[in-house]
């Protein structure tokens, strides 16, 4: 059975100390309810991934466990078969000992296009909301970060966050818990939140916006990634049915309307910094992927327009700070 019980001692004398009042109840009644039938399937394969600490270690440029030179071939394959079985995997790409894990998404693309306009995570308490399987959230901790906790209530992105843990150093300062932010008391306490590729699933985007201020301290900084459309403030688009083949997007506003909601939020230095078109070669299926991607979700005659005929996903990065002198949904 997976164990918080790191995460507890790591915070118990921090300044999210006072979360130990509620968490260990919430996760203790995860691990009593939680149904989903391959996680013991998946915790096999934590049991079975005892390896050496790895030769080198790369965060700050890539997420590169290992040289490969400290396994034998058989141990290699060993590792590989272990690893696929918890396919698919999304979010990455992560090199362990020699083993490239090809997801589908080239998520240091994103990295590369975010990192450099937010603040210095030197030394930082860092939230990642809808982590996925962490690969961002070990890039954090490469940029320097004093602790780094995500949270995403998927069972198979905690047990691929938890393999590559394992691999790592079991005791770094480096957390994945299983819950949506809504299980989040207000903590007011990192300096630094990030959401990226969340708020369109939202079906309320500005309680969303709310409760990502509610864990920042007063001046820590949002980091928000999410699918945007052209248009001017009062512009936000409604799919009918589906985006994309996904059924769960339900507000897409225009960077004019979002950076409003912010505002809205009690967030000011509100910027969007970076627009960016997904490509086909940044989200694509893989051999540890190989379930439809993006090129299926868009219009074979037409890759500017997605199948049901919207705009193609268009994705924005914002950064705005958590104004302590003004209330939220209040100018």
């Amino acid at each position: 059975m997976i164990s918080f019980s790191s995460f507890y001692r790591q915070i118990a004398d921090s300044n999210l100390q006072h979360w130990l009042e509620s968490l260990p109840a919430i996760l203790g009644e995860w691990q009593r309810q939680h149904k989903h039938g391959n996680l013991p399937k998946w915790e096999k394969v934590l049991n079975k991934l005892h390896y050496p600490a790895p030769d080198t270690l790369d965060l700050k440029d890539s997420v590169t466990i290992g040289t490969g030179q400290q396994l034998s071939t058989g141990e290699q394959e060993k590792l590989e078969n272990l690893l696929r079985i918890l396919s698919p995997w999304r979010k990455g790409p992560f090199f362990v000992h020699g083993i490239h894990i090809d997801t589908e998404w080239r998520s240091d693309w994103k990295w590369d296009r975010v990192s450099p306009h937010i603040s210095p995570l030197t030394n930082r308490t860092v939230l990642d909301v809808g982590c996925g399987s962490g690969y961002h959230m070990w890039r954090m901790l490469g940029a320097g970060a004093k602790r780094v906790v995500g949270i995403d209530p998927s069972s198979l992105f905690l047990c691929q966050f938890e393999a590559i843990k394992r691999l790592v150093d079991p005791e770094l300062p480096i957390h994945l818990l299983p819950l949506g932010i809504e299980e989040l008391p207000p903590l007011d306490a990192f300096d630094t939140v990030f959401s990226m590729g969340v708020l369109y699933h939202r079906r309320s985007p500005i309680d969303h916006l709310l409760q990502l201020a509610a864990q920042l301290r007063a001046g820590g900084e949002l980091v928000l990634e999410t699918l945007v459309v052209e248009g001017d403030e009062n512009t936000v688009l409604v799919p009918r049915d589906r985006y994309g083949k996904m059924n769960n997007v339900w507000f897409l506003p225009s960077v004019a309307a979002l950076s409003l909601w912010l505002e809205k939020c009690g967030f000011g230095e509100v910027r969007c910094v970076n627009l960016d078109v997904t490509s086909l070669a940044e989200q694509r299926s893989t051999s540890w992927m190989q379930n439809e991607s993006l090129v299926d979700y868009l219009d074979p005659k037409d890759i500017n327009r997605t199948v049901e005929g919207y705009p193609a996903p268009l994705r924005a990065t914002f950064i705005a700070v958590k104004d302590p002198l003004k209330e939220p949904g209040r100018e």
